[in-house]
């Protein structure tokens, strides 16, 4: 074992370097991986290790799901930022960037560990209405009514919720699929003024 602080290769390891780490593992083996013996053991270091950094698990935890949070809001703050697209090939993007398998697998671990972790499911409450209201914004900007923004946002998102957390079964949408989406929101720019009743 390396020294306290130390990670194999004699590299100090920072809060990062642990937090990175154990959300890898959340991601691929889900959260019972993230232990403190094995993440000393990943890294050839002692217990001592990962005490001078963090106080115990749980603060291990908060960190992780912190760093997931700004790096979600990070990636839809870029996507946001894509403002000469218009907003139908924005929203594209932004369902890209959803449905990719990584997301996915973070999204499921994340909202698993939700269920028992109050902390956690304060911050995936936050990326969740941090992506509806960036999709709310997104659809007024297509020339949705801020009503109908809401209710088309909500169906997205809840949609993109479902995917991630649902049978591993699920069929995974595809470019067609996403081509699919896409036409039924221009569909329903062109038709929403049905809504109105008719002139007299």
């Amino acid at each position: 074992m390396a020294p306290s602080g130390q990670s194999a290769d004699h590299r100090p390891l920072s809060a990062d370097d642990w937090t990175t780490r154990a959300l890898t593992l959340l991601m691929d083996e889900g959260v019972a991986a993230v232990k403190i013996s094995r993440l000393c053991s990943d890294f050839g270091v002692t217990k001592g290790s990962f005490y001078w950094r963090f106080d115990d698990l749980e603060s291990l935890k908060e960190a992780i799901a912190v760093k997931w949070c700004a790096q979600s809001k990070r990636s839809l703050e870029d996507m946001a930022g894509l403002a000469a697209l218009e907003p139908l090939e924005r929203l594209r993007a932004m369902t890209r960037g959803v449905v990719n398998d990584r997301m996915w697998s973070v999204q499921r671990a994340l909202r698993d560990w939700a269920r028992s972790d109050e902390q956690v499911a304060e911050t995936l409450a936050q990326t969740d209405a941090f992506m509806f209201g960036l999709v709310q914004q997104t659809l007024e900007e297509l020339g949705s009514a801020p009503d109908r923004a809401r209710t088309l946002a909500g169906l997205l998102v809840y949609a993109s919720i479902g995917f991630a957390h649902g049978p591993s079964g699920l069929p995974q949408p595809d470019e067609g699929d996403i081509d699919g989406l896409m036409r039924l929101l221009a569909e329903d720019r062109g038709t929403r003024g049905g809504d109105q009743p008719p002139a007299t």
